[in-house]
């Protein structure tokens, strides 16, 4: 089960208590800057490994922005998958449980976490997914956790003004990117992805140039690798590794373990390289890197 450190108390807490209900990731950001796009990131990772985990995830935006458009568009190229608006969706038919990701600041502050304040009540215009949500919306909501270490953490409560208290926090770290200028950093999209997913979300990331060609070259290795392994035939990804991967992921979404774990299948002699492939393409439905993206191409 996925389990996510909670901001409001440090410790763990399961991202899915009920388990046939979806769980409601809110994505809470205030203008547009790498930041804010760090805490898109963190919940993009988290309605993925959701649904890796067979959990359907509803994942809606809070906050304000001056220039949503343009903060779409940045996330998009970012390999964010659209979020819908919060202050427009209400609380959802048959929610679970309630994540809400916020920058660390706005958690220590106690801002934007849903416990009753302005933020938890403010739109983001214009940054609304096309069409209906794939996530259902079956399942009952239930209070408690059943199996875990805490008994009794709950899904949230839906305040007056739309905005969800009580709901379990994720903090996102800040970072310091490598230029003023946003556009320029996101130049190269996939890079910057890589580069934040290097650090964990609990710690801040500074993109500067070293960092950002440090990434690209990681990016540009893998993908030669992956399109030559897509070459061989392919082979299931052994039941140790997968159970890894997830181990990995599942826990407060740790990407640089995943990350860790590709490098050592690139070397790992008892690997058949159709089974590296496979690894890799199953790794990426949690990081979203595009690894597959060359294969089939010319060598």
């Amino acid at each position: 089960m996925l389990r996510i450190i909670d901001a409001r108390t440090g410790e763990p807490a399961l991202a899915a208590p009920a388990r046939r209900a979806p769980t409601r990731v809110e994505a809470h950001v205030r203008g547009r800057d790498a930041g804010a796009l760090r805490v898109l990131l963190v919940a993009d990772l988290l309605v993925r490994a959701l649904e890796l985990d067979g959990t359907p995830a509803w994942a809606v935006l809070t906050g304000t922005t001056a220039e949503p458009g343009r903060l779409r568009k940045d996330a998009a190229a970012l390999g964010v998958r659209p979020f819908e608006d919060g202050a427009a969706t209400g609380p959802g038919p048959g929610t679970g449980q309630v994540v809400r990701v916020v920058a660390e600041a706005e958690a220590e502050a106690g801002t934007g976490t849903g416990t009753g304040g302005e933020a938890a009540a403010e739109p983001v215009a214009a940054f609304v997914a096309e069409g209906e949500n794939e996530s259902g919306n079956e399942g009952e909501a239930q209070d408690a956790v059943q199996g875990g270490d805490h008994d009794a953490v709950q899904g949230g409560e839906q305040g007056g003004d739309g905005g969800i208290r009580d709901a379990t926090t994720v903090a996102v770290a800040p970072v310091r990117p490598a230029a003023p200028d946003l556009d320029s950093d996101l130049a190269d999209p996939d890079a910057v992805r890589l580069a934040l997913l290097e650090r964990q979300h609990h710690a801040r990331v500074e993109l500067d140039a070293a960092v950002l060609d440090a990434a690209r070259d990681t990016l540009a290795r893998l993908r030669r690798a992956v399109a030559d392994w897509a070459r061989h035939p392919s082979r299931p990804v052994p039941g140790e590794m997968r159970d890894r991967l997830r181990a990995a992921w599942e826990d407060d979404l740790d990407a640089p373990g995943v990350l860790r774990l590709l490098r050592r299948v690139e070397s790992d002699p008892d690997l058949a390289d159709g089974a590296r492939f496979e690894i890799c393409a199953y790794a990426d439905r949690f990081l979203g890197l595009h690894l597959t993206r060359d294969v089939g191409s010319a060598p």
